[in-house]
């Protein structure tokens, strides 16, 4: 007898664009399909940026019925995870009070120092063991204190629990994601009760907390009719913060490894199990954010290619000639990026969690007031700042994989790269030469297969612990090895260039302030 295919949705929402994906799961076998990719385009109203919740609902919808088509109506389950800490208010009777506003919008401003004033950082780290992030969910309640929605609130519920809610009607908190918030005893994996209190934070606001594995509703009937699906579809608790379930995406073989999660944030670090809450730890910013299985996500946030996309917009709105450009005039990037393998090696670099980088717009302006700044030649060409970014990325890379190392007492013996950054196979290769450690590059797709996995291991359709899930990611997912090249002292001295700077900028408390892995 043949054995049995499950089929389960993956809804991945991400900072530019969300999709639907479908994972198609047997002993043995893992496949995934992109049903549908949608655009995540906030919106600025009346000065505040809010993220287009109703449209990305929609998106949702589309996928849904799209992956019902593919499966000719026959999904086992469905998992959502999303990016971290924004959150919608509801009301009573389960009306959305606002369009829950993005990390970004500077509502934030002065949240930190009314935090501080209330719980000094040094006992909210020894609570939470989450890095300071000036868009932390708790910095964004204490901006809303008072305001009319906040204030008429109902329930609270992040960006994953309320699309899982509008999907089912059962209204949850999962986990890994809860743990951004910066109100999670990462010891206890409960509420930081004391943390709430100190800061006037309902905790009431928040539903239940589910853990990855539980079950999160079934189906809405006027959702299966949208949808164009016919039988009863459970929706699962997975992993919802995507960074969780992207670690879960990675094919490690040995418990010794290092992982970057790549895209527009680099996300480095390792997994443990139990978090680091020392005041080291806290001075050098590092997060202990929650995982599937009861593990630890131990990284520092990273600016990723977030510079590197904000240089090319730039470029394009200005007509700047990159050296390769498209049929329709934009920057080409594969023709750029061969451009920079051939531009001087550490000719400059920058510090890649300076806050200085953390704004859209004048991406290369920025970089070369960096290296002006640090007494560095400037770039003069496109090429010249794409390696700049890329060099600057690797040692970001190196240098939160060592801190972590130190800081947890653990040892590494590989990196593993997932998400959008193993498609640059010039970081790829940069990250193993800074490093000196091999890199594992692949799958592109982590954050959806560790989704998927999750929902199949909770229908039965596979089984085992992490070890097992990622034994099939192995076997199952095209990898890429890139072995460390070139002379290693190089990138000690260009380490030296910025030392001085981001000890400052630790010893100030000033932290990679970038986004929670969108």
């Amino acid at each position: 007898m043949p054995t049995r295919e499950h089929r389960f949705a993956a809804v991945d929402l991400g900072a530019s664009s969300g999709r639907v994906i479908v994972g198609e799961v047997a002993p043995e076998r893992l496949t995934l399909h992109e049903a549908h990719r949608f655009p995540n385009d906030p919106v600025r109203l009346l000065g505040t940026l809010h993220w287009d919740i109703l449209s990305l609902y929609k998106g949702v919808l589309n996928g849904l019925k799209a992956a019902a088509v593919h499966t000719g109506d026959s999904l086992t389950s469905i998992g959502i995870d999303t990016w971290a800490v924004d959150y919608g208010l509801l009301a009573a009777d389960g009306t959305l009070l606002a369009n829950p506003v993005h990390y970004r919008d500077t509502r934030t401003t002065g949240a930190t120092e009314k935090v501080a004033a209330a719980l000094p950082p040094q006992a909210l780290y020894a609570a939470t063991g989450i890095q300071h992030l000036p868009f932390n969910t708790i910095y964004q309640l204490m901006a809303a204190q008072g305001t009319p929605a906040l204030t008429a609130a109902h329930r609270l519920l992040l960006i994953p629990d309320l699309i899982s809610y509008w999907l089912t009607g059962e209204p949850g908190t999962e986990l890994t994601n809860a743990s951004t918030t910066q109100l999670i005893d990462p010891r206890t994996r409960g509420w930081a009760t004391p943390v709430a209190e100190a800061l006037g934070i309902d905790l009431s606001l928040f539903p239940p907390l589910r853990r990855p594995g539980d079950p999160a509703g079934t189906l809405r009937q006027d959702v299966l009719a949208e949808t164009g699906l016919t039988t009863p579809v459970p929706v699962t608790a997975v992993g919802s913060h995507d960074t969780a379930s992207a670690v879960v995406g990675v094919p490690a073989t040995t418990p010794d490894f290092a992982y970057i999660a790549t895209g527009t944030w680099s996300l480095a670090g390792l997994e443990l199990d139990a978090p680091v809450l020392t005041e080291e730890s806290r001075a050098a910013n590092f997060t202990n954010e929650l995982g599937v299985d009861g593990t630890v996500r131990y990284l520092r946030n990273i600016m990723g290619l977030w510079m590197l996309q904000e240089c090319i917009r730039t470029w394009n709105a200005e007509g700047t000639r990159t050296g390769g450009t498209s049929t329709t005039g934009s920057a080409d990037l594969t023709a750029l990026l061969q451009a920079a393998t051939h531009a001087t090696p550490l000719r400059s670099v920058v510090d890649a969690g300076d806050p200085a980088f953390i704004a859209p717009h004048h991406m290369p302006d920025r970089i070369a007031d960096a290296c002006r700044r640090t007494g560095q030649p400037v770039p003069r060409t496109p090429a010249e700042t794409t390696r700049c970014v890329l060099d600057s990325l690797a040692l970001a890379h190196r240098r939160a994989i060592e801190d972590a190392t130190r800081l947890s007492g653990r040892t590494v013996s590989a990196v593993h790269i997932v998400g959008g950054g193993v498609h640059n196979t010039l970081l790829c290769q940069l990250t193993a030469d800074a490093c000196g450690l091999p890199v594992i590059a692949g799958p592109a797709e982590a954050a959806a297969l560790g989704n998927v996995l999750v929902q199949a291991r909770t229908a039965g359709a596979i089984t085992g612990g992490l070890p097992e899930l990622r034994a099939l990611l192995h076997s199952t997912q095209p990898l890429r090895q890139y072995e460390p090249t070139g002379d290693h002292s190089a990138w000690d001295r260009a380490a030296a260039r910025l030392g001085d700077a981001q000890v400052t900028r630790a010893a100030t408390g000033q932290g990679d302030e970038e986004e929670p892995c969108a």
